[in-house]
């Protein structure tokens, strides 16, 4: 497992910076389960950075309100949709909406990180949107029996609360299918219980989600991991989108690579795509962005977070029992107004521990402490 040392970090400032002059790259509108928690005194995103420069609307996944979804489905009263028709119309409401909004969070604001939405509920400690602003990091597909359930559920969401809630792009959100095994099977899935068509829909709108995100300008959230070809943050912001996933570049790092306690800087990932990289890698990508943590999902961790390299990144897994398999625990992560990063439990919901509430801090495993991410941990 990850090192939970409680070693206190010396080379950054107690201070959080709260300029957001160089957060315009983390221009996105979703996250993957992790999520993120606001007070209900956090102005609205819109108001915080009003100069935000504009994308084209092809570029960016954004959803208007849930009105225009109803003014959309007043025109069928008086005859029956079928599901296709419901989904393909939801879909259309992301692919023509004008939204586009860049997820940065000033440290005035509590927030709450997660992975997945397969095997997760929205109905936690920190509450439904807009009571809590929610980061996703991706791979809502896929993973599950009911993948379209879940992806459809978090649209919806999406639609309704566009301020509050949002999705990163996983590796799964792909135009690729043959990329997975068929047990994984959002294609077939779609194949089965609607049409191909429908999943082409999918992709179109996956081809547009945002591809990481910034927390009070010190946290970099991202599905995989980082890249031996990002130099500047304005390398995420150049990428245009809509896109599908490339062979290879920073956009396929950024969702496929990994942390490895061996690698000394890049090697091979055993996946067969992209790379791992080491400690020296994250040390030197933090000081040079004046970032103090890495917070990425991608992989199962069994007490559902693990830190690497002296709490300089987090893996955030949002999914117990992921499967149905790994008997594993599962994790939100909220950072509050000072930075300071706490995880909310979720037992393996198969087997729940006795006399332990769903979503406990108190699960019966190893109590990890508390990392106080901008000047060590507490």
């Amino acid at each position: 497992m990850g090192n939970t040392s409680s070693k206190k970090r010396k080379d950054r400032p107690s201070v959080i910076r709260t300029d957001t002059n160089d957060n315009d790259y983390s221009n996105t509108t979703a996250t993957s389960m992790n999520s993120i928690l606001v007070n209900s005194s956090i102005q609205r995103i819109g108001d915080m950075w009003p100069q935000q420069p504009s994308l084209d609307d092809s570029n960016q996944l954004t959803f208007t309100s849930q009105n225009q979804l109803t003014a959309t489905s007043m025109r069928s009263v008086g005859r029956n949709l079928d599901i296709d028709e419901c989904i393909d119309r939801l879909l259309e409401v992301g692919r023509s909406s004008k939204i586009h909004k860049s997820i940065c969070f000033k440290n005035s604001e509590i927030v709450a990180i997660c992975r997945a939405v397969q095997e997760i509920f929205l109905s936690q400690p920190g509450g439904f949107p807009p009571d809590a602003n929610y980061l996703f990091l991706g791979d809502y597909v896929d993973r599950g029996k009911q993948s379209l359930e879940s992806i459809l559920l978090l649209f919806c969401y999406k639609i309704k609360f566009p301020e509050t809630f949002f999705l990163l792009r996983g590796n799964h959100e792909s135009g690729k299918p043959f990329l997975f095994p068929i047990v994984y099977g959002f294609y077939d899935e779609c194949k089965r219980r609607t049409n191909v068509k429908i999943w082409k829909t999918f992709v179109d709108v996956f081809n547009t989600l945002p591809i990481a995100a910034l927390v009070a300008s010190k946290i970099f959230c991202v599905h995989g991991g980082l890249s031996p070809s990002l130099d500047s943050m304005e390398d995420i912001r150049g990428i245009m989108r809509p896109t599908d996933v490339p062979e290879y570049g920073t956009l396929n790092d950024l969702l496929w690579s990994d942390p490895s306690d061996t690698a000394i800087e890049w090697e091979d990932n055993e996946r067969g795509v992209s790379y791992c990289f080491g400690k020296k890698i994250v040390n030197e990508f933090l000081a040079k962005h004046d970032l103090d943590l890495v917070c990425r999902a991608h992989m199962v961790v069994e007490d559902g977070y693990e830190f690497f390299n002296e709490r300089t990144l987090v893996t955030v897994f949002s999914a117990p029992n992921y499967c149905g398999e790994f008997d594993n625990f599962a994790s939100i992560m909220t950072v509050n107004e000072e930075l300071l990063c706490s995880f909310e439990l979720l037992t393996p919901t198969d087997h729940p521990p006795p006399a332990t509430k769903l979503g406990s801090m108190s699960a019966p495993k190893e109590a990890h402490p508390v990392a106080m991410v901008n000047n060590g941990s507490k």
